[in-house]
């Protein structure tokens, strides 16, 4: 066994390949960025050496930086994570070259697989089955088009390098291909520095089931099962979990045995997921199944299968790397109970998913337990950066059945709390409710067609779920009368109409998504009469202990998750809505400045790959004026309103801050 290993990656993974290595006694060494220098990663490491700038491409993907630190430290191995250099050709091969193993499969396993195009026609020479379409090397644009028309609409245009997501677009008639197919080139060369496609026949409501495998330099390749990934937006999975809730067992051999030849094709060494599109029979249960493509790495989702057959894939990896023999044959792989995973980001799902940064003022996520697991990078008072990925954590439950693990992980969802950028925390508890995830029946195209289905919307809190948070806001101030005195942004310190042993009017002032309320309170103890505009509301007993408030309501007695301090109040309501709002100072109100609808500006720091608008053009409301790049995903700017283009304010290649104004509409 190695003793000695550099981690070439950052954020979860490598904290996640750090722990491992630690259980096993193997010195760790990491490398960071400029924006990393306080990471946890960096700080869980034995040892951290710095690589360069803030972005991948001056740091996390410089592989003859990351090489030379592994000499200069004594590394005997790197393990690439996933992402970066985790699938780089030219990185494993280097490694190998200078003496140090590459914890991941030989460089020309990822070579033949890396390529969508080339991984395609060797499944086709080893029986695999594949989806129709086109995957050769003339990449002409006009070629293509004529290749797309012969495939037949709907089809998919895939970056032939890479994945996660990056580089496609479905095609629905001839008249979208030029622009899609752009857009998905644009995409590709960013994410992976390779412009080229492959295109093939889309398959209309598939199910995405991949298969965990493993291969030693023994020559013995086995699968660990099958991890169903079918809810997806924008090709990003959202859930996973194992085993898939609607395979039957035949199905599932032979796909468990097409996986197998797969990887056996290209000699494979080590963890690697063959992914498969399932056709949907008329019945709704899975039909034929077709090869899409092989991860030759450690996948995001690789915690469910460890969950269920009680393994560590991570020292799988160190110990295949090492020359070792697999731990067990396919015959002696068992699974026990169910598995699932889900992702929290920094992102803001009614903004479409716009990803988030800035400093995690609270995150509070379940205590793990062996049902519940945590993997993540960063803790409370860090800051997730706007260069890379913004996941927060991936929450992984496990029970005996499919119904109790989805149970635990609303549960789990529930007892989550994150303060600073916002959250897809409530999505991702609409989604764990939603009929389409508990009946098993989603698609990897159900959430782009229904996401209306899990957002809040613009729904306004119930004045019964105001008057619970107003409670708990009162309960909160009585109990920390000392503590709060001396908080500024304390009620304690407000120039409102109650004091101690004095009963009067009190406000408190609750903002919820940009709404602000303001509850009347009279009395004190847990004895309370509120108002809300017109509506009142009688509160008797009122008492919160773990975080959960009993009260009587004009009666009615309730008992509700909920969470009170200075600032905030978090919980959720009968139908297990989320509800997070800020404290405002009472009597206090704030304009809003609205912008007219004059200009366009920037949500987030990014890059602007695309300007479609100049100045003097005349634009449609909705009409595409900028692409930007920010966090790996293209954001397409649009206009505001129909009007004239007064001035832009950035070229492409610029990088641009939050909130810069990058185009000016003349006064109508």
């Amino acid at each position: 066994m190695f003793e000695r290993v550099l981690i070439a990656n950052r954020g979860e993974i490598a904290c996640r390949v750090i722990r491992t290595c630690r259980r096993l006694g193997i010195h760790t060494i990491a490398v960071y960025s400029e924006a990393d220098r306080d990471a946890q990663h960096v700080r869980l490491a034995d040892e951290a050496w710095p690589i360069g700038g803030p972005r991948p491409a001056e740091s996390y993907l410089r592989g003859d930086v990351i090489l030379e630190v592994a000499k200069k430290a004594g590394a005997q191995a790197v393990h690439p994570g996933y992402g970066f250099l985790s699938e780089n050709t030219d990185f494993a091969r280097a490694c190998t070259d200078a003496g140090i193993a590459f914890i991941g499969p030989k460089p020309e396993s990822i070579e033949a697989m890396g390529s969508k195009a080339a991984a395609k026609a060797l499944m086709e020479n080893h029986a695999v089955p594949l989806v129709p379409g086109y995957h050769g090397d003339n990449q002409d644009a006009a070629f293509l088009a004529a290749q797309a028309e012969k495939t037949g609409f709907p089809l998919m245009i895939k970056a032939a390098a890479g994945g996660g997501g990056k580089g496609m677009r479905i095609v629905r008639d001839a008249a979208e291909f030029a622009d899609a197919l752009a857009s998905a080139q644009r995409e590709a060369t960013s994410a992976f520095g390779d412009a080229r496609v492959i295109l093939e026949r889309y398959v209309e409501h598939p199910r995405h089931i991949e298969f965990q495998v493993f291969g030693d330099t023994h020559g013995q390749v086995i699968h660990l099962n099958e991890r169903e990934c079918s809810a997806q937006r924008r090709y990003q999975k959202v859930l996973e979990e194992t085993p898939c809730p609607s395979l039957d067992d035949a199905t599932r051999q032979a796909m468990g045995q097409a996986a197998v030849a797969a990887a056996k094709a290209v000699d494979y060494v080590g963890a690697g997921t063959v992914e498969f599109i399932v056709a949907r029979q008329a019945d709704g249960s899975p039909g034929e199944f077709f090869f899409m493509e092989m991860n030759t790495r450690l996948q995001v989702e690789h915690p469910v299968t460890e969950m269920t057959l009680g393994l560590d894939l991570v020292e799988w990896q160190l110990r295949v790397a090492a020359g070792q023999p697999l731990p067990l044959q396919q015959d002696q792989v068992h699974a026990h109970g169910h598995a699932i995973e889900v992702r929290l980001y920094a992102e803001d799902p009614d903004q479409n998913f716009l990803p988030g940064s800035g400093k995690l003022q609270t995150l509070r996520l379940p205590a793990p337990s062996p049902h519940v697991r945590l993997d993540g990078g960063v803790v409370e008072g860090d800051t997730v950066t706007i260069f890379y990925d913004p996941m927060i954590a991936k929450l992984i439950v496990f029970d005996a059945t499919r119904a109790k693990a989805l149970q635990r992980l609303r549960e789990a969802l529930a007892a989550g709390e994150i303060i600073g950028p916002k959250s897809n925390i409530g999505f991702l508890e609409r989604l764990a409710r939603h009929p389409a995830i508990v009946e098993g029946r989603i698609d990897t195209g159900y959430l782009d067609r229904h996401l209306d289905e899990f957002l809040a919307g613009d729904t306004t809190p119930a004045d019964q779920v105001l008057f619970a948070a107003a409670t708990a806001a009162l309960l909160h101030d009585e109990t920390h009368v000392e503590h709060a005195a001396a908080d500024p942004h304390s009620p304690w310190a407000r120039a409102d109409a109650w004091r101690i042993g004095h009963a009067g009017k009190r406000i408190i002032a609750l903002t919820w998504r940009e709404q602000r309320h303001d509850i009347e309170a009279h009395g004190d103890g847990g004895d309370y009469r509120l108002r809300h505009g017109e509506a009142i509301c009688d509160v008797r007993g009122a008492r919160m202990l773990q975080n959960t408030l009993s009260a009587r309501f004009d009666g009615r007695s309730l008992r509700l998750p909920l969470r009170a301090d200075a600032r905030h109040v978090l919980l959720h309501d009968a139908d297990g809505q989320r509800y997070s709002f800020t404290r405002a100072v009472a009597f206090a109100w704030e304009a809003s400045d609205a912008a007219g609808g004059n200009q366009v500006i920037a949500p987030m720091p990014g890059r602007v790959v695309l300007v479609k608008a100049q100045v003097g053009d005349q634009v449609e409301q909705g009409q595409d004026l900028l692409v930007m790049e920010a966090m790996k995903m293209e954001l397409a700017l649009k206009a505001p309103r129909a009007g004239t283009i007064e001035s832009v304010g950035a070229a492409q290649g610029d990088f641009v801050e939050a909130d810069a104004v990058l185009v000016k509409f003349a006064e109508a």
